[in-house]
Parts: structure tokens; sequence; C-alpha cells
């Protein structure tokens, strides 16, 4: 299962062993929890019933955020399911959802080409730059666009001495003056790379903002700020540069930080992913506060597949944005991809177009495309 360097506190509990050994992230306790309690619930279970199985693997760890057996070890058994269930019917994965969604499409991908943050060791505060090839008429040619991209800005950075290691996700890793220089950075790389910054890519970011965020201030580009001044400083770079979103602008639980940032009314989506962590009461309450437009969807941040499926039910009711995500610290399943599409969300984060771990994804996306779904971007 998936892993995050950067996570929310409000997070389904990963079960690591501790220990001395694999420095203390080993994982038998959960894998022992896979083979004992949950195999005796699951065998002679209906593999078709998805909410069921879920309802048991629930039962089984009995807490409020899957510390008992591990969301890693729980959601391993769910997937599983899920997987078997499309087998056993013949039918792709993303024609098995259960529940009642839109029109299956191809997400739009965000593709984190520039690291900082908690993903990569430099200087640089926002954890990442994303492109985003939305002005395209079919995912094949906007995967290729957002790659051409990537490697456009390998040449600047390598041109200009910018050009260091790999962060988490893929994307480069340069340290720089100011967190700014990074959104020049992607434009000029999308320019290089022969697309549009106005009509053909624009830019995502992911702050990750509780990563710097301490004792009611915000530490950005060496300066010490409230929640008001670096509303003000995502405004001005709205003014100037293509974003088209930003997630996690604001500290987990920096609520009125966020619904001010909202009330502003910038024409982007606000995404929150530490604030909500997939996880249905959280969610509620962004929605009935208005303190964001978009919701990140990461299913090991709530361990199963159907309790994914009813917080995106939920955003979707509310008219909520979902972008289905990867996490940094990657596994090469590609079951995301089968449900941004399978979901008709319209939306996936999966990191650079580098390392299998997130090229997994992009693979399965290209498969999918050739039964002739649209592509969202396009719409």
């Amino acid at each position: 299962m998936p892993s995050g360097a950067s996570t929310g506190s409000h997070e389904a509990v990963e079960l690591r062993d501790g220990g001395d050994l694999w420095n203390g992230s080993g994982v038998e306790k959960a894998v022992k929890n896979v083979n004992t309690v949950l195999r005796e619930i699951l065998v002679g279970s209906d593999v078709s019933d998805q909410e069921a199985i879920d309802e048991l693997l629930i039962e089984a760890d009995g807490s409020e955020n899957k510390s008992i057996m591990g969301a890693n070890a729980i959601l391993g058994c769910s997937m599983a399911a899920f997987r078997a269930s499309s087998l056993v019917k013949g039918v792709p994965l993303w024609r098995n959802l259960p529940g009642t969604w839109p029109d299956p499409s191809l997400p739009v991908p965000l593709m984190n080409i520039l690291n900082g943050g908690a993903h990569a060791s430099t200087n640089v505060d926002v954890q990442e730059f994303m492109v985003v090839p939305y002005g395209f008429s079919d995912f094949g040619s906007a995967l290729r666009a957002g790659t051409e991209t990537y490697h456009a800005l390998k040449k600047t950075l390598g041109e200009r001495g910018l050009l260091g290691g790999i962060g988490d996700e893929g994307g480069f890793a340069p340290s720089l003056q100011k967190n700014e220089d990074g959104l020049r950075l992607l434009v000029e790389a999308i320019e290089r790379a022969g697309y549009s910054s106005e009509t053909q890519m624009g830019i995502a970011l992911d702050v990750a903002a509780s990563e710097f965020y301490k004792s009611g201030k915000y530490s950005l580009d060496g300066r010490e700020i409230d929640g008001a001044d670096l509303s003000a400083i995502y405004s001005s770079w709205v003014d100037r540069y293509p974003i088209v979103s930003i997630e996690d602008p604001f500290d987990e639980d920096d609520w009125s930080s966020w619904v001010s940032f909202t009330e502003r009314g910038h024409d982007i989506r606000i995404i929150g992913d530490d604030l909500y962590v997939t996880n249905p009461l959280r969610l509620q309450r962004g929605i009935d506060e208005s303190a964001s437009n978009s919701i990140l969807i990461k299913p090991n941040q709530i361990g199963t597949v159907t309790e994914t499926l009813k917080v995106m039910g939920i955003a979707n009711q509310e008219g909520f944005d979902c972008i289905v995500s990867h996490r940094s610290g990657e596994t090469s399943d590609d079951t995301i991809s089968d449900i941004a599409v399978g979901t008709g969300c319209g939306w996936i984060k999966t990191g650079a177009p580098a390392r299998s771990d997130r090229t997994s994804k992009y693979n399965q996306l290209l498969r999918i495309s050739e039964s002739g779904l649209p592509y969202s971007g396009w719409n």
C-alpha cells in the first residue's frame, strides 16, 4: 500500500512495526493481520458485495482510525476484493465501481514536475509545482505534452546550473531563491516545449502548508507571516500566472484562513487534502463552512474502497470537484487510474512522467483510452 511523506494528522493510521528493523517502518504486524484475523472473516464472503466486505473489515478493526488492523492492511484486502470482483464479472475495473456515477472519462493529469517541501531536500517551501495539460482532444496528446514540458524544464534547469536531484514524485528538485521562481520556471518550460500557457496547459500547486506552519505563523521564503498575508501572496500569484488549482494552501486546522481565501472567489480549484483526509465528517464541515471547492481523494487516508467512493459521492452532490491522488511513497498498483475513470471525476494527480510507480498509472490510463472514452480536458 502507498505511504505519504507529507501526511495529515487526521488520516487513518498506517500500521508500522517500530523498533530497529527496517528503521521502524516494517509492516509485519499489518501483514500478520491480513493473514490471520482479516483472512478468517473474509474467506467465504461474496466478492461481488464490496460494501459488505468493507463493513466486515471496518468491524474487525473496531477503531475510528483503523489503528488496530492498520489502514494499510484493511485497504489491501478491500482493493483485492474489488479486483477479484472485476475478474469474476469479466469487466474492466473502471466499469466495476459500485454506485451511480457520471459518465466515465479520461481524467486530466496534474503532473508534478518540480518538487519541494517534504518531497525534496531543498529550500523550496511549496511541495509540488504541477503542469496541467487540459487543452487537448485526447489523453495521449495531453500526456505527451506534459512529458515534453517535463523535459523542457530539465533543459532549462541544466542551462542555469539548477539541475540537481529528483524528488519523491519524480520531479526535479532545484534550490530556488524564491518559491515564485518555480512558477516562472514552469511557464517557461511550457512555452519552451511549444505549448500555450493560456489555452493548453496550466499550473497546479500543492503547497502542503501544514509542513511550514507553527504557532499560528507560516514560514515562506524565510519570512514569518499569518494566514491573511499568505492569502494575499496566493492571490498575487493567481493574478500573474496560469494557476488552475491550489492544494492545501493553509494548515489542516486553520479553517478561518481556508474560508477567507475561498471567499475571494478566484476562478480556480481550492483543494483540501490534509484538510479533509478523504474523511466524510471533515468534508461535511468544509462544505458547511465553504472552506474550499474541491477535495483530494486518497484511498489509504480512509481505508476502504467503499468509504473512498462514499466521500466522492458526497463531494459530487455538493458540487465539489474530486481529484483522485497517489501518495509520495507509491507502489506500481494502478487502481486509482480506474477509480478516476469510472467515477468520471475528471482529474488525477499521480506525479511526474518518470519512475514505474508513477508511469504505471499513466500507462493504465493510456490502455483505457483505447476504449474511446472522451478526455475530460477537452470538454
